[in-house]
């Protein structure tokens, strides 16, 4: 009776420590535990038959086939036990498999048209494949509030810089070649979509002078573009009313408009089949040393490093810390506020560290109008001197219009509302003058999205952060950045990969302007 008893605590005992290492939920619980425990006892010790009779019946191969199903069943918590002990890969916590990796070379903030072609560009130019780790956080997946896709889509050369210029050039001969580039085997050619109807500006007494000088550093760059009198403006496009018109630019070729989703997708796409990882989050702050140095005046500077991002997951508490080398600030109308992460902006006014990364978000509305009498299939993208521009949207008489506010008059950005109203006021009686036949048009829908506004000159901020040695910029570039994207990825792909600009020189756009208060005013924009 002892011994009984004392097999049977034996058996309590070690059920408990099973049913202890294996945790709730797994295998076996702890009655079921005890009995299979205490049966393979009695067998081992080879008590009376007839108690094995009782507890498993009377055919052999059915007490056979239960032995051997209640030792698998033990093997099975035993093995749970020996994988939760210390220095096995078990846990009790579910992984999310959207986190992104712990480690990475590079990481890209913005996962816009941008982002992702600077993330292609990383790929093409690493020296060995898989040697660079690139990943690519965006906060929307959805791109339902993204710049690159709510924008109106244009690509021209007509520009006051010749940066811009050649930005412009060698994006539109990426595009003409996409397939040469974004191609992916066993997948759909991209098609852009990419009408080549050219720009058309406009321009009254008060600016010609302008866009005569414009004409000369744009032919001298090698865009293809021509002047024209009022009366060759009246022959060539007999529904434009010229009135108020002295000087009239049209781009002949490498200008017109294309889908935006579609130049994403496709960099996105291309980027991913060559190894670059998307995640799904935003970025919420970074880990970072500083190290104080004094400059030639004396000053203290704080010169700072990262060492990680902090990717916080959507809908969620949960986040990551990416370790990285390198961090692209890609991030957009938000890249501004990313760079107040690393404490950019928030020093002494009259400090390095307290000049800010001038670029937030200005909203612009869209609106599609509908004039069966409108112009026809050769109507250029048309930017009147008044502000207010048009284009095509697909046949049917259906067009898009619309025109940048006042700087006083700046909507408010915390939505992406449309005021029906502003086309109204400031849209449509532009429109009605310029082209006669749009007295009578109709607004169908509208949408708005952000401009990455670059407060200080409009143009784009490109390069290493002086105060930051390991974060890029690629932002600012207040309504062209989705026509430049091509050329600004390979750009800054350059510099990060070799080293130095190889087939644009854009060192002018880096923040050394910024810190001089040495502007680089873009005089078209849009």
């Amino acid at each position: 009776m002892c011994a009984c008893l004392r097999l049977h605590a034996g058996a309590r005992a070690a059920a408990a420590a099973l049913s202890r290492a294996q945790g709730p939920g797994l295998g076996l619980g702890l009655g079921q535990g005890i009995k299979a425990w205490t049966c393979l006892t009695y067998g081992h010790r080879g008590l009376p038959g007839h108690v094995l009779s009782h507890s498993f019946g009377t055919s052999a191969v059915l007490r056979k086939d239960f032995i051997k199903d209640l030792e698998d069943q033990l093997n099975s918590i035993k093995q749970t036990a020996l994988d939760a002990l210390p220095g096995s890969s078990w846990t009790p916590l579910q992984t999310n498999p959207n986190l992104p990796p712990e480690q990475a070379d590079i990481v890209i903030v913005g996962g816009g048209v941008m982002g992702w072609s600077v993330a292609y560009w990383l790929k093409q130019k690493e020296r060995q494949r898989g040697g660079v780790k690139v990943v690519v956080v965006e906060k929307d997946p959805t791109y339902s509030r993204a710049s690159t896709v709510l924008s109106a889509g244009g690509i021209r050369q007509q520009f006051s810089l010749a940066e811009n210029i050649l930005l412009s050039l060698h994006s539109a001969h990426f595009m003409k070649n996409i397939n040469d580039h974004l191609g992916v085997l066993n997948e759909e050619p991209v098609d852009l979509q990419f009408n080549h109807s050219g720009y058309l500006f406009l321009a009254s007494e008060d600016v010609a002078h302008i866009m005569e000088d414009n004409y000369k550093t744009q032919r001298y760059a090698g865009a293809k573009v021509s002047l024209l009198s009022p009366t060759q403006l009246k022959e060539k496009f007999p529904w434009i009313n010229t009135d108020g018109v002295v000087l009239a630019s049209y781009g002949l070729e490498n200008e017109g408009w294309f889908d935006p989703w579609t130049l994403l997708s496709a960099f996105r796409r291309k980027a991913i089949s060559m190894g670059v990882i998307p995640c799904s989050g935003e970025v919420t702050g970074f880990q970072y040393k500083i190290n104080t140095v004094s400059n030639r005046e004396g000053e203290q500077v704080s010169l700072r490093r990262i060492s990680s991002v902090r990717v916080q997951m959507p809908n969620s508490l949960e986040y990551q810390p990416v370790e990285c080398s390198i961090v692209v600030n890609a991030a957009g109308a938000f890249s501004g506020k990313v760079a107040q992460m690393l404490g950019i902006g928030s020093g002494p006014e009259d400090s390095l560290a307290g000049i800010p990364v001038p670029v937030e978000p200005r909203k612009r509305y869209i609106y599609v109008v509908h004039c069966p009498d409108g112009p026809g299939l050769d109507t250029p993208f048309l930017i009147d001197y008044s502000g207010v521009y048009f284009r095509r949207e697909g046949l049917g008489g259906n067009y898009i219009a619309g025109t940048s506010p006042q700087e006083d008059e700046e909507p408010d950005t915390t939505d992406l509302e449309v005021d029906h109203q502003f086309f109204e006021d400031k849209v449509w009686p532009s429109l009605a003058h310029r082209v006669p036949a749009f007295e009578s048009l109709k607004v169908t829908s509208a949408w708005a999205g952000f401009y990455d506004y670059n407060t200080f000159d409009q143009n784009g901020i490109i390069g290493m952060h002086p105060l930051i040695n390991n974060m890029y910029f690629a932002t600012g570039f207040s309504g062209h950045g989705l026509q430049h994207s091509p050329a600004v990825g390979r750009g800054l792909a350059e510099l990060i990969i070799e080293g130095g600009y190889k087939t644009i020189d854009l060192s002018a756009l880096d923040f050394r302007r910024i810190l001089c208060h040495e502007p680089m005013l873009e005089r078209n924009i849009v």
